[in-house]
């Protein structure tokens, strides 16, 4: 579904990404993991096109969209949950949902989203009209997968969604991935939390300084004795 071959992105003289390749297949979860500064982030924010890339590809469905402008990557099928939520705070939950299905142009389309989202986050629901910015941590994160349900798309990009989390809300979280997942969309997640996402994802993809270092099936990556000593902290 998404293929990423050589990219490389520079901060004027700073290369974040020096060399990249990697694939997401249609279906399955992919994990990005590795240490703060390894371009993680990066990676995520040039394939959605909030970064311009120095040289590289990026391929989705057959279709370069290197250096596409964020929002006509999301008609393609593209929703990218960044890191730190970006929820708007003055918005209620409903007006914040209601806001990521302006795209769709199909107010009863958006409609039946945000009550897809409910039955994903209940506890959304409870405070559906309560402003965003008074949520907690794990209500904002909710909160902005649930915009990109409503968003919709076959590729879920999402970046630390465990960041600053309670150990019990990330739990509930990663299992709120993993059943968006078995409804049919693919997810590219970035994480520092790399016992929890290898514990779901299918493949994974260690990066270190700007390069891919290791990659393989998930569960054979959690057994890798340097994954193990330097993430995992075996």
């Amino acid at each position: 579904m998404l293929s990423v071959k050589n990219l490389k992105v520079s901060y004027g003289h700073i290369e974040a990404i020096k060399d990249i390749s990697f694939e997401v297949p249609e279906g399955k979860i992919v994990t990005l993991i590795g240490a703060n500064g390894a371009g993680k982030t990066t990676t995520l924010r040039a394939i959605s096109g909030l970064e311009k890339t120095a040289s590289g590809t990026v391929t989705f469905k057959g279709q370069d969209i290197t250096n596409r402008e964020a929002h006509r990557l999301v008609p393609l099928g593209i929703s990218h949950v960044p890191e730190g939520r970006k929820i708007f705070p003055t918005l209620t939950v409903r007006e914040n949902l209601e806001l990521a299905g302006w795209s769709l142009g199909n107010r009863k389309r958006t409609d039946e989203r945000i009550d897809d989202v409910f039955q994903f986050f209940p506890r959304l629901k409870e405070r559906v009209r309560q402003l965003g910015g008074t949520l907690s941590g794990g209500e904002q994160q909710m909160l902005a997968v649930g915009r990109a349900i409503v968003t919709g798309g076959d590729l879920l990009l999402l970046d630390e969604p465990s960041m600053g989390l309670a150990p019990v809300l990330v739990d509930e979280i990663f299992e709120r991935i993993v059943a968006i997942n078995k409804r049919g969309t693919t997810v590219l997640l970035v994480e520092q939390n790399a016992a929890e996402a290898l514990d779901i994802a299918d493949f994974a993809y260690v990066l270190e300084v700007g390069y891919v270092t290791i990659s393989g099936p998930a569960m054979e990556i959690a057994q890798d004795p340097r994954v193990r000593e330097a993430y995992l902290g075996v």
